[in-house]
């Protein structure tokens, strides 16, 4: 096992002023994604009365997303070689603006599923190009910082849609929402096409794809699956209570759906902050692990209470929650292109993370539901401190300064 800390800190590279802008514009076309995935949460009750549909059929609609990127985890890293970062990136915008356009038109169940699989699509594209991207511009050594601040993409954009949705719901109907989400997409293509250039190193000539990896060679790495399993782990636990702790709040504890999207969307803005100063004591730390591991044990003891408080103690666990959990998905997108060992090889090891955050995405809500309506609320968050331990205990072996 390598030291947790290192016995000096790696010569810094320089990092290019242009590379931030990059940073900016990834970070911003990276935030379509949250903001269409969780339309979704702070509307539920208002989709499942409008749709006709049950709890389990509306989580269905956040879940699909996680299978889509769950199939096409590893083929996205193979084609993010072959298409390079800008296209893949502007494919996925695309398909994002489409999914939206065609949600903001379903008048069924059905339809509104099949919109956010096309939506799933680019989301899935996104998540392997913006870190491949980041991870191009800048030097593994100073990597958690710009990873920290693009980790705030998931809850900038759910903060933003958890806080308009309802809103606009009322006094714009449901289709505004997604065309909301549609409109962002095709700025962010605009943006994204215009400014996002080669990385310093990384020019080829021109019509000449990138030579493949060796995909045996690249997945043949132990730490890179260990690090999918801490964050199929995290997303497990707390992705169910991004889903579905709007509609607690609103149906167990009374509130608005605008006071309880406000609420749920606290840890987020909390997360805002969190996460880059846990990317920047990553690096001066020299440690991956410790900023991984520990925050798993601390989500641990929080799962015992969020359906337990009441009144002023919800917002204090929210403030809480962002606190503790903005270290790890930083971590987790630093980690990643490190332990792949080669910069040809970050994608696929990017690819092989969202196996596991899609996995974790995808079952855990499911799996949450079920328990709900089992066990009710309280028991069924207790039943989610287990996949953290596990979460701890796998990124405890991850071999990583």
């Amino acid at each position: 096992m390598t030291n947790l800390r290192a016995d000096k800190p790696p010569v810094k590279e320089n990092v290019t002023p242009y590379a931030w802008v990059i940073l900016a514009v990834i970070y911003f076309a990276s935030v379509v994604a949250p903001f269409n995935q969780f339309k979704i949460p702070p509307i539920m009750p208002v989709l499942m009365q409008a749709y006709h549909i049950d709890l389990t059929q509306a989580g269905l609609l956040m879940s699909i997303i996680a299978m889509i990127g769950l199939v096409l985890a590893l083929p996205t890293g193979i084609l993010l070689q072959r298409w390079g970062t800008k296209t893949t990136l502007l494919i996925a915008l695309a398909l994002m603006a489409l999914g939206a356009s065609l949600g903001a038109f379903s008048n069924s169940f059905a339809l509104l599923l099949g919109s956010r699989v096309v939506e799933g699509l680019g989301m899935g594209l996104m998540g392997v190009a913006a870190p491949a991207t980041i991870a191009m511009w800048f030097p593994p050594e100073q990597q958690g910082t710009p990873m920290g601040i693009w980790a705030t993409w998931v809850p900038i954009g759910s903060v933003a849609i958890y806080n308009l949705a309802p809103m606009m719901s009322v006094s714009l109907g449901l289709p505004s929402i997604w065309w909301l989400g549609a409109g962002f997409a095709v700025l962010m293509i605009l943006l994204s096409g215009w400014l996002i250039i080669a990385a310093p190193g990384q020019l080829q000539t021109q019509g000449q794809p990138a030579a493949a990896p060796n995909l045996r060679k690249a997945l043949a790495n132990r730490d890179i699956w260990l690090i999918a399993l801490e964050f199929a782990c995290m997303n497990f636990a707390m992705v169910p209570l991004a889903t579905y702790y709007p509609t607690f709040l609103s149906e167990v504890r009374g509130y608005s759906l605008g006071q309880a999207g406000f609420l749920a969307s606290l840890a987020s803005l909390v997360i805002l902050v969190s996460a880059p100063a846990a990317g920047w004591l990553s690096d001066r730390i020299h440690s991956r692990r410790l900023i991984l591991a520990l925050p798993f044990l601390a989500a641990a003891v929080w799962l015992i209470f969020p359906f337990r408080v009441t009144g002023g103690q919800i917002t204090v666990l929210m403030i809480l929650q962002g606190m503790l959990l903005g270290a790890i998905p930083t971590a987790t997108f630093a980690a990643a292109p490190e332990v792949m060992r080669k910069p040809e090889w970050a994608g696929l090891g990017l690819a092989v993370v969202l196996i596991g955050q899609n996995l974790g995405q995808l079952l855990g809500p499911l799996y949450f539901s079920q328990m709900v309506s089992s066990f009710g609320w309280a028991n069924a968050g207790y039943l989610l401190i287990p996949f953290c331990l596990i979460g701890f205990f796998s990124s405890w072996m991850i071999k990583i300064r």
